[in-house]
Formats: structure tokens, sequence, C-alpha cells
């Protein structure tokens, strides 16, 4: 099983939902997510090395991105959640000005 850290943005997205059934289908993803982080799709071109897995809910598509670091002690940094609009243009802003550390 795989650690789990979120980014100030995922982390933030994930405080702020409100609709408790939105909210366990996230939970249920990240769940699957720390036990299979590859269940995911890598990305590939600006994105390669990230993973997005899908969430839907309620006729919406909602979008968890991450990455894996198998060196030492197993963990997925999870970089950025919300819907699936505009969503890899907010990951590439996001990415650009942070480091994927989890700090």
């Amino acid at each position: 099983m795989y650690e789990i850290k979120f980014l100030p943005a995922a982390e933030k997205y994930l405080k702020k939902i409100k609709e408790k059934q939105l909210k366990t289908a996230y939970l249920k993803a990240i769940e699957v997510i720390r036990q299979n982080p590859y269940a995911g799709e890598m990305k590939r071109g600006d994105l390669a090395g990230i993973y997005g897995y899908d969430v839907r809910y309620a006729g919406v598509n909602y979008e968890i991105a991450y990455t894996i670091y198998e060196q030492n002690n197993k963990l997925v940094v999870v970089l950025l959640a919300g819907t699936r609009e505009n969503f890899y243009e907010q990951l590439k802003r996001y990415i650009g000005t942070t480091t994927p550390e989890g700090k």
C-alpha cells in the first residue's frame, strides 16, 4: 500500500467539498489509488510522468492528478483535484509553480 500526500491545491479542493456523496466518491478513488496507483491513466506530452484518475459523480466528470514515487517508502503525491473542465490547463499552470515533493 502506498502513502498518500496532498499538495495544497488538492487538499484545499477536497476540504471545500460539501456534498457528502461527492466527497465519498473522491475518498473511494483515493483508496483505489492507494492500493494500486497504476490504476490511473499515465499522461503524455507536457504532463508526462503524471497520472490522472477519473471520478464520475452525478453526470459530471472530476479528475485527480498525481505522481508516483517508488523509491524508499512508496509514495503517491496528489497534485490537483477538481472538475474535468479546464483541469489540465490548470494543472499545467500549477505544476509550473510548485515542487512535487508534497511540501
